[in-house]
C-alpha cells in the first residue's frame, strides 16, 4: 500500500531534502506553505501536491487536512517545519509581530499535530516530526520571541510522545543548528531520558567551515525498542537525519554518528 506524508512549512532546504527521500521510496506527498508557488519545482521533482495553508489559522489547517484526506491514501508521516522570527531588543519588538511569530512556531505546531494525530490514532500508527533549533534549548540575546516559540514546540513534542507512543504514534523533535567545525564542537545539554543522535558533516580542511549539526530527541516508553510502529518511525527519523545533512550543499560527503537511537525509559 502506498504511504502518504505531509510537510507543513515546506521550503527549499531540509524539508525539500526530506520530500526527495520520501519520493524515492514511493511516498505520495503533500507540500503545504503560505506561498505554494515557490514549491512548484520541488513538486514536479517529487510528484507532490502543493497546498496553500497558514499553520497559525485553525480554519486554514482544517482545510489543509481536508485536502490531505482526499489526496493521500493514508497519513503515515507529518513534518511540521513552519517558522517565523521577531528579533531585536526586547524593548523594541513589535507586540503584534511577536504574537504572529508565536502563533506560527508553537500554536501552529499544536494545530498540525492535533489534526495529524486524529487521523493516525484510528490506524494505530504514524510519525509526527517537529523541527526545532538551538533556541529550543537555549535563549539567545535579542531572540526572546523565537526562543519562546521553540521552547513551546519542544514541550509539545515531549508531551505528545509520552501520550501517543503507547498508541503506536511516535514523535521526534529535531534540534537543528550549525557549528563551525574548524573552531570547536557545539555542546548542547539534552535530557538524559531522550534519545540522542548527533549528525555531523566532517571536513578535512583546517579552516573554519560552517556545517550542519543536529540532535534528535525522540522519547518513548519501556526499555526496549519494540512496539507498534517503532520500526517505521525509526526509518522516518533516519530519512530526516539524512535530509538535514543533505540540505548542506557545501559538503556533500555525509557522516552519521548514532549514539543509541533506542528507548531509554
Amino acid at each position: 500500500m502506498t504511504r502518504g506524508a505531509l510537510i507543513v512549512g515546506a521550503g527549499t532546504g531540509i524539508s525539500a531534502s526530506f520530500a526527495r527521500l520520501l519520493a524515492k521510496e514511493g511516498y505520495k506527498i503533500v507540500l503545504a506553505s503560505r506561498d505554494p508557488g515557490k514549491l512548484e519545482r520541488l513538486a514536479r521533482e517529487t510528484g507532490a501536491t502543493c497546498c496553500a495553508a497558514d499553520a497559525s489559522d485553525p480554519a486554514s489547517v482544517d482545510g489543509l487536512f481536508t485536502q490531505v484526506d482526499q489526496i493521500l491514501p493514508s497519513l503515515d508521516a507529518c513534518l511540521f517545519n513552519a517558522s517565523a522570527r521577531a528579533q531585536g531588543p526586547i524593548t523594541e519588538i513589535d507586540p503584534m509581530r511577536a504574537s504572529e511569530t508565536l502563533l506560527i512556531l508553537s500554536y501552529g505546531g499544536f494545530l498540525v499535530a492535533q489534526a495529524a494525530a486524529r487521523r493516525m490514532l484510528p490506524k494505530g500508527r504514524g510519525t509526527i516530526l517537529l523541527t526545532g533549533a538551538s533556541a529550543s534549548v537555549k535563549g539567545y540575546p535579542q531572540s526572546a520571541v523565537f526562543a519562546m516559540g521553540k521552547f513551546a514546540l519542544r514541550g509539545l513534542a515531549q508531551s505528545l510522545a509520552r501520550e501517543l507512543s503507547p498508541k503506536g504514534i511516535h514523535v521526534a523533535h529535531f534540534v537543528i543548528d550549525a557549528v563551525s567545525s574548524g573552531t570547536r564542537r557545539a555542546a548542547v545539554r539534552r535530557p538524559q531520558t531522550w534519545h540522542r543522535t548527533a549528525i555531523s558533516i566532517p571536513t578535512r580542511s583546517r579552516k573554519p567551515i560552517w556545517t550542519s549539526w543536529a540532535s534528535i530527541e525522540a522519547p518513548g516508553r519501556g526499555k526496549s525498542s519494540s512496539g507498534p510502529g517503532w520500526n517505521t518511525f525509526s526509518k522516518h527519523v533516519a530519512r530526516m537525519s539524512a535530509a538535514i545533512c543533505g540540505s548542506n550543499k557545501r559538503r556533500p560527503r555525509i557522516s552519521l554518528r548514532s549514539f543509541g537511537l533506542r528507548r531509554l525509559f
